[in-house]
Order: C-alpha cells, then sequence, then structure tokens
C-alpha cells in the first residue's frame, strides 16, 4: 500500500492546526515525550487541555487507583478512564458539541542506570471521531530495544504522536494505521507485541487479522491470541508460566495435531510435576508457512484460526524459522519449563545441517541456543510407509557425523520419545485432508475433531466442496 509519510513534527502540527480535536496526554515512567512534540511545534494551546505526569507511586495511586503492577495494562486502561471522564466533566458542556476529544496515556518502564534491560511499555488512546459519540481505544504494548535512556525517549515519543495521529485521522484503515506506527522509527529499536482495537469506530476490526499483520509487517517477531479471539499480551500471558507449544500448518488441524498436543501435555505435566493451572499451551503458526508477501491468503489464515479457537486452543503466530529462534524468544518471557511437541519427521529436518548454515557455529551453536535452558522436545514416532512400522526416536537415522551429537541430546533427556500418540493417527497427514476438503472426497470427516468437521461443513473452511451427491 502506497502511503505518504509525515514525520512527527508535520503530523503534531496538523493536529494542532486542527481546531475540531481537543485532548489529554498523560505519561509516566520516560517523560513527557509525546506531550514535548506538541509544544515544540508550536500551537498546542488549541490542541492539549492537559498534559502530566505522576512517576511517584502515592501521586500515581492518588490519582488513578492502586495498580499491582505499574507498567501494565490495567494501569492503561485507569489511566484513560480517568483522563478521558475528567475531560467530558470539565469541557462537555463548554465545547462538547463541536470538539473530538481524546485522551492518551502511556505507562513504560525505560532502560536507566537501574534498569539495564530491554524498555517496555502500554500505550493506548480513547477518541471520538464525532462530537459527542461513545470514544474508540487503541491499545498497544511495545518492547524498547534502544541501547540508552535517551533512544528510548525519542522512541516513545514519536511512537505517541504516530498513535495520536494514526487514532484521530486513520481510524478508517486500521491496517494502514497499524503501518503508520513506525512511520520515521527505527523498527530495530521498537517492536510493536500487541494492538487492541475497541469501540464502536472498530466494530469490523478482526483483532486476529491486525495480529498478523504485526508479524507480517516485522512490526513484531511474534503474536498470540487466545480461544475467544481475543489479543494478549505475550509478555503477561507467559509470565511465571510454564510452556508447552507445537507447531504446524494446521491446515486443517487433525486429529494427530490433536492427539499428540494431549498426549505431550499428560507427559509434560507427569514429568515436571507442573500444576495445569501454571501452564500455557500453544498452537503455533510461523510465518515462514503462511508466506511474507503482501497477497498471501488471508482466508486461509482466518480458517485455521477459527479451526483452533474452537478447539479451545492459544494461537500464536510467529516469524521464526528455526526452532532454536522460537525457543530464545520465549525463554525471553518466562524461565519455566519449555517443551515442544513434535513427531519424528520433524525431528529429522531440525538435524539438516543446511538450516543453520548461517550462523558461524552451525548445528552445534543451533542446539547450544535450543537447550540453552530447561528445554525439552516431545517427537512421537513415524509412520514407516514402506514397511507399516514405526519410526521411533531411538529408531531415527541421521547423518553419521552427528550420530554421538543425536545420542547425547537422547540420552541426556533433551529429546523424550513420546510413545503414547495414538498409532491410527499416524496415518493421518494434513495436506492429504486438505486435498480431500476440497475436491469432495469422503473420509476426512473421520480425520480431523467432530468441532472441526461441523464447521467446515456448515461455513466451508479450506475451500470445502461438498461431497458428491450430498444436500
Amino acid at each position: 500500500m502506497d502511503r505518504q509519510i509525515q514525520d512527527p513534527h508535520q503530523k503534531a502540527l496538523a493536529i494542532n492546526l486542527d481546531d475540531s480535536m481537543y485532548g489529554t496526554v498523560a505519561e509516566i515512567g520516560a517523560g513527557q515525550e509525546t506531550a514535548r512534540w506538541f509544544f515544540r511545534v508550536g500551537g498546542a494551546a488549541g490542541t492539549i487541555a492537559k498534559a502530566m505526569s505522576a512517576y511517584d507511586m502515592k501521586f500515581s495511586d492518588s490519582i488513578y487507583g492502586p495498580s499491582s503492577r505499574y507498567v501494565s495494562r490495567d494501569r492503561l486502561k485507569s489511566m484513560l478512564a480517568h483522563e478521558y471522564s475528567l475531560l467530558l466533566e470539565r469541557l462537555d458542556a463548554w465545547r462538547g458539541s463541536t470538539t473530538r476529544f481524546f485522551a492518551f496515556a502511556n505507562t513504560v518502564a525505560a532502560r536507566s542506570y537501574t534498569n539495564k534491560t530491554d524498555g517496555r511499555g502500554w500505550l493506548g488512546i480513547s477518541f471520538q471521531t464525532q462530537p459527542r459519540e461513545t470514544p474508540s481505544q487503541i491499545d498497544i504494548h511495545v518492547t524498547l530495544h534502544g541501547n540508552s535512556h535517551l533512544q528510548d525517549q525519542e522512541t516513545l515519543g514519536i511512537l505517541g504522536v504516530n498513535l495520536i495521529y494514526g487514532a484521530l485521522y486513520l481510524y478508517q484503515s486500521p491496517e494502514e494505521l497499524l503501518l503508520s506506527l513506525t512511520d520515521h522509527l527505527n523498527t530495530e529499536l521498537v517492536e510493536v507485541d500487541m494492538i487492541d482495537f475497541l469501540g464502536p469506530v472498530f466494530s469490523e476490526v478482526d483483532d486476529r487479522i491486525m495480529a498478523l499483520r504485526l508479524v507480517q509487517q516485522g512490526l513484531s517477531q511474534a503474536t498470540m491470541f487466545t480461544p475467544d479471539g481475543s489479543v494478549v499480551e505475550i509478555a503477561d500471558a507467559l509470565y511465571k508460566k510454564a510452556v508447552l507449544i507445537e507447531r504446524s500448518r494446521f491446515r486443517p488441524p487433525t486429529r494427530f495435531n490433536i492427539n499428540l498436543l494431549d498426549s505431550a501435555q499428560r507427559t509434560f505435566l507427569a514429568e515436571t510435576e507442573l500444576r495445569p493451572e501454571d501452564l500455557v499451551v500453544l498452537s503455533e503458526i510461523t510465518l515462514c508457512d503462511l508466506g511474507d508477501s503482501q497477497d498471501f491468503d488471508l482466508r486461509d489464515f482466518l480458517d485455521r484460526a477459527d479451526s483452533l479457537c474452537a478447539l479451545g486452543k492459544n494461537v500464536l503466530i510467529s516469524s521464526y524459522g528455526e526452532y532454536f529462534r522460537l525457543a530464545q524468544y520465549l525463554f525471553k518471557h518466562t524461565q519455566r519449563p519449555i517443551a515442544v511437541a513434535i513427531g519424528v519427521p520433524a525431528l529429522r529436518q531440525i538435524f539438516r545441517e543446511k538450516y543453520y548454515e548461517s550462523l558461524p557455529g552451525g548445528i552445534l551453536e543451533s542446539f547450544g541456543r535450543l537447550f540453552k535452558h530447561d528445554l525439552r522436545l516431545y517427537a512421537c514416532p513415524e509412520l514407516d510407509e514402506a514397511t507399516g512400522g514405526l519410526i521411533r526416536v531411538q529408531d531415527l537415522e541421521v547423518e553419521p557425523h552427528l550420530k554421538h551429537l543425536y545420542a547425547h541430546l537422547v540420552e541426556n533427556g533433551f529429546i523424550r520419545p513420546l510413545d503414547t500418540v495414538n498409532p491410527d493417527y499416524l496415518r493421518i497427514h494434513s495436506h492429504q485432508v486438505l486435498e480431500m476438503i476440497r475436491n469432495g472426497q469422503p473420509g476426512w470427516q473421520a480425520m480431523v475433531p467432530e468441532r472441526v468437521a461441523e464447521m467446515i461443513r456448515q461455513r466451508g473452511l479450506f475451500n470445502h466442496k461438498p461431497l458428491s451427491g450430498a444436500a
């Protein structure tokens, strides 16, 4: 999509010169970097009703109420609700009939003298598109990769201006709004991990599509949504949680996919003595499978997502092709154990050295990164089409010079056999099921969960063709 990209000076000035909008900017954690842009370009008196910060926790609590975590979405919500209600209380009678009110807020933990880790924070805006209408809202979560506090401050200021401008002028095109968030920003310095569109002007927006776009456009490396379609911030979802993840095309989700994940979950819980509530189970689709072009099949993605959500699954969309990169990402968000459920065919692929040619240490470096923390692979058998027998973990043949490495990983429990998967399901291959669905061939219904089969028939998922002679 061709866009005319404006710099933050142009955006802030355009807002200042538009006398139809008026609002508040409240910032906690990295200075008043967004408000500074509006005062810097001039004319801010026509736009900013109030700009404020409240760094001391007691002051912040007295304004917005107590909070268990100050850099959190709950704190952002309380800030937006408080500031927006004050605008209406104090200004609606005076200018509400001609003004579109907005309240912008952020709460951020940036890199500082005491905090040497990457910054993170929440930004949001409540806004009207017409005077006295019910407000809509956009919430985003960001991770800051700047090398200094000053660098993070500059990033946050520009990002705040981009969000305000996008909400006020680009709300009719959410995908363009999303792209505009990183205008004149170095995307290596900031990731937009989550975006959520709320309110009447976004009633037709599918947050799952927006989550996908974040990853597709390189604004984020991964994004996650829950079975009800709600987009969640990954760090919050994985906070102090163990993780079990299965990567697949899920095109469609088959009985094998679900049985593999369920079997791995039972084994993982038993071996670690984890409580079920301490475990997050993820079905992951990598963008490397969806394709990174602008014209990928959006319907196909939604079919997969709808099917997984109907089965009660959390869905993770990532841009990671290699497992070790996915593992590194997950371990940024939790120090609890992580397990990956795979089949022997995927395990065989992990030992293909061609995938690690870009690493100085090759395949050894990849495994060093993959198993750096408490991670294990649960690998179920593969059906040998030639003999009808099973190829288990202990039977897998790798390149001769990798046999000792493979034996080491198996003997030390990094790779663990998962022999509880129903052997009948090993015959199910999703690409064959998909072909049967599209060609109207009988028999595919027995290969997918009943709920998925029902959805495919009723809604025509995956370009379903009714069986010949069916009503």
